[in-house]
Formats: structure tokens, sequence, C-alpha cells
């Protein structure tokens, strides 16, 4: 009935997720609730580490992409499991340091890192920053000078694939706020005049395609052409970390269809055994970044029904207790989320809702024309796939606090992240 195997219709036709009925959850813990059921997760984080070793016959790492959900109870997750981590400011260094993270394993990102954040990483022990752009390069350099330190570093490069993703994902092509673009040199040039710093070691190189992507195609060609620059560039440097980013997407409805996890390891690992033969080069080690499809299943949101307004001929609106604020992925992009009923999750649908926030904001809607049985005020409405960047996107919109989040682990539940207060809305506030 589901797209995810750990969510299924339980003996009292709830909606269960592992072990536990939501509806259950939602009325010990209110609503919005967030939801992440912390053993799926632990099988996905599992998933990467043991394909990527099985598959790739050279070192290997999978990096969890903090962005997508990042609190000090997931960075224990992930550190438990044995996975690095990238993250792209000083707020997700912050927390991960905080959450006892090993930070020799952590990737810092980002177009346009501030000096504070720089040298947080540095004091922090971050292993790696990937650099974005030459001035950054020198200001590393810098800032690494000054502490008496050698950073190492990679390197953020634009591979000019276009992966078919949304514009406002796609991040691979030339046009593109992030990174160095491979047509025009500038690639190539940085790596050179890196090879000259005294207070930086280049390690490897780092490119990120996109988000979404449903082809294995699209990763292959870029390690194609990361491999490419790395032998154009080895009579200055020896880099051995080819970083091929995230992006492999998940199952958000029917019609998505991604390869499974094998599919893209096995022909990855293929593409670069071959073109490191062709290439004369030794196999690098091989770091992947999935965020999305480590986190994204494992988490739903649960709200409460309340306005349903029936307008004949046009549509049904069911207005719940949240919105844009705790989920804003569709007003963004128009991403959409599976809905379900956690209540009557056994019922047949009778006709297509839209479901609606509560800010004030025409365009605050969560998901549109999705089947449902006759909703009705007060029911329990789970949306799916939410735990990958709704907390992490979440905002204080129309002075609304931000849901609390519960993780399940076995036949326990317990609260990661309190639910915000009104006091909380106010306490930075300065009469």
């Amino acid at each position: 009935m589901f797209l995810s195997d750990h969510l299924t219709v339980n003996s009292q036709g709830h909606l269960a997720v592992g072990s536990h009925d939501a509806v259950d959850l939602a009325h010990q813990y209110g609503t919005p609730l967030y939801v992440l059921n912390e053993d799926y997760m632990r099988e996905r984080c599992r998933e990467y580490k043991e394909q990527m070793a099985h598959f790739y016959p050279g070192e290997s790492l999978p990096l969890f992409a903090s962005k997508a959900l990042c609190t000090m109870h997931t960075a224990r997750i992930v550190s438990e499991e044995g996975l690095g981590a990238d993250v792209v400011s000083g707020g997700e260094i912050y927390t991960l340091k905080k959450a006892g993270f090993p930070m020799k394993k952590v990737f810092f990102h980002g177009n346009n890192k501030t000096p504070e954040e720089i040298a947080l990483a540095l004091e922090s022990g971050v292993g790696y920053i990937v650099i974005d752009h030459v001035s950054e390069l020198y200001r590393v350099d810098q800032i690494a000078a000054e502490k008496g330190m050698v950073q190492k570093v990679l390197f953020r490069i634009k591979p000019g694939i276009d992966c078919h993703a949304h514009e406002y994902v796609k991040t691979g092509q030339i046009d593109c706020k992030f990174g160095l673009a491979l047509e025009t040199g500038e690639a190539e040039n940085i790596l050179r005049i890196s090879a000259s710093l005294q207070h930086v070691r280049a390690e490897g190189i780092h490119c990120h395609i996109g988000s979404q992507i449903f082809e294995t195609e699209p990763f292959c060609e870029a390690a194609r052409r990361m491999l490419g620059l790395m032998s154009k560039v080895r009579d200055v440097l020896s880099l051995h970390i080819l970083n091929l980013g995230g992006g492999f997407g998940i199952r958000y409805g029917v019609h998505d269809d991604p390869p499974p996890l094998r599919e893209y390891l096995s022909r990855l690992a293929d593409t670069i055994k071959q073109t490191c033969s062709e290439l004369n080069l030794p196999l690098p080690m091989l770091l992947l970044e999935p965020g999305r499809a480590i986190v994204g299943e494992a988490g739903i949101t649960l709200y409460t029904v309340g306005v349903v307004k029936k307008i004949p001929g046009i549509r049904t609106y069911v207005s719940v207790d949240g919105g844009m604020g705790d989920n804003p992925r569709y007003i963004l992009y128009g991403a959409k989320h599976p809905a379900v009923l956690a209540n009557r999750a056994a019922e047949k649908p009778v006709g297509p809702v839209t479901i609606a926030g509560k800010c004030c904001e025409s365009g605050d809607l969560i998901a549109e024309y999705v089947p449902m049985p006759e909703v009705r005020e007060g029911d329990i409405l789970a949306v799916l796939c939410t735990g990958a960047y709704n907390y992490s996107m979440a905002s204080n919109y129309n002075r609304l606090p931000r849901p609390a989040m519960i993780a399940l682990r076995g036949d326990q539940s317990f609260t990661v992240i309190r639910r915000e207060t009104w006091e909380d809305l106010t306490a930075m506030d300065i009469l």
C-alpha cells in the first residue's frame, strides 16, 4: 500500500510506523509532529556503507549530507554507523561538533564561506574544506597560515552535465552559483594555483550534479570528466579523492522509479575502474554524499485536521495545523509528498483533496489533488517522505512555533527536538 516498507496499516486500521501507531504518537506528543524512524535511517546508512565497500574495489566512504536533516541526534546516528558527513555552514559544523561527531570525517561545502566559518572549521578540526572559488582558496590559505596549520582541501567542479532535474536543484551545469567551471579552464587553473600554496593541501575534487536523479549515466559521465581533470593536473598534484556528491532519487510517488543502489554503484564502479585504467590513474578514494536517500523516507509529519472547506465543482480544502512553516517544499518547487489519513488508513479514497496550511498565504499548500476518504475535523493526517528538507527548511513565518521531532527506536519513542513555544518566538527580541 505504501512506497516505504516501514509503513503499514495495523489491526485498528491506523497508519503504523515500524511498530508504532501513528495516531497514538499524535495523541501522546501533539501535532504538528515530525516523526523519524531511526531504525529505518540506520538501515539506509548501512546499505550505503556495505554496498559501496562491496562494489567498489578501492577505499570508499559515504558522507551524510547534513543539510537534509541536521540535528544532534541524526549526527550521532551517522557517527555510530561509521559514515562521514558534509556540512554547509558554521551552524552545521557547530551542531556536529557538539554532538561529538569525528570532525576529521567532515567535509565543509558552500559557495560563500565567511572568514568566521572558515576559522571555526579549522579550530574544530574539520577534515576537508571544499573550495568553491579562487578567492576562497587564498582566504583558507591565509587563515590556516595565521593558525600555523596546513588544511586539506577538495575543489568543487562544475562538470557541465544536465541531469534533467528541477531548475532549482540542478547544480552541475556551467550556469550555477556553485563551483569551478571545467569548460573554461577555471577548474584546472585553480588546481595549479593550489600547488604553489603553503598552507593548503589539495587532496581531491568534488562535483554534485543535482538532486532527485533517477538515471545512472549522469553520475558515470561526471566520474569520467572528474578523472580526466585529475589526470590533466597530475604533473603538479597527486589527487587521490573523488567525491561525486549526492542526488540519488527516492520515491515520493508511484511514478518515481529510482534504480536500486546496487545498480548505481555497480555501474559507477565499473566506469571508474575502466577510466582509471585508460588514463593510467590509481583508483581514487570514492566518496558519495547521500542525504535525502538516507533520511527522506525515514520521516513522516503528523497533523490534526481543522476546517474542511468544500467548494462545489472546484475543490475541497483540508486545512491542517501546520503548513509551509514546517514543510515549504511544495510552495518552493512543487515537491509532491504522498499523504494518508493516519486514523483511517485502510479506507478507500472517495475523491481528491487539497491539503492546506494555516499560514496567511494563498500558496500555503502541502499537496493538491490527493486521493482521500471523506475527511473530518479532528482526523490525523500523515504526510509521508518528509525526513529530508522539511525540518531543515522550517521557519517561524506568521510567528508559528516549529514542531517537535520524535525518534522511533525499536518499541521506544522519545523526543529529540522539543516543540517551540511562544516564549521561544520572542527570546531573541530586544525591546
